[in-house]
């Protein structure tokens, strides 16, 4: 798996994930904000399924 989310992208999913995930304890209380999980570990691992399958990258210094 090579990366493929640079830093930006990185920070905008973190936060993302924790605005749902805190939807889980606060507002709505649904079982929708465990959504941000995975939001957080793509982040975390720094490669998106979703833009292998694409071929997109966001991650300027990563080799292709």
């Amino acid at each position: 798996m090579e990366k493929n989310i640079g830093s930006v992208d990185k920070a905008l999913r973190v936060l993302v994930g924790l605005v749902l995930i805190a939807l889980v304890f606060v507002g709505p209380q649904t079982a929708w904000g465990w959504i941000g999980v995975p939001f957080i570990l793509i982040a975390l691992f720094g490669w998106c399924p979703i833009y292998k399958v694409i071929g997109f990258s966001s991650c300027k210094s990563c080799s292709k």
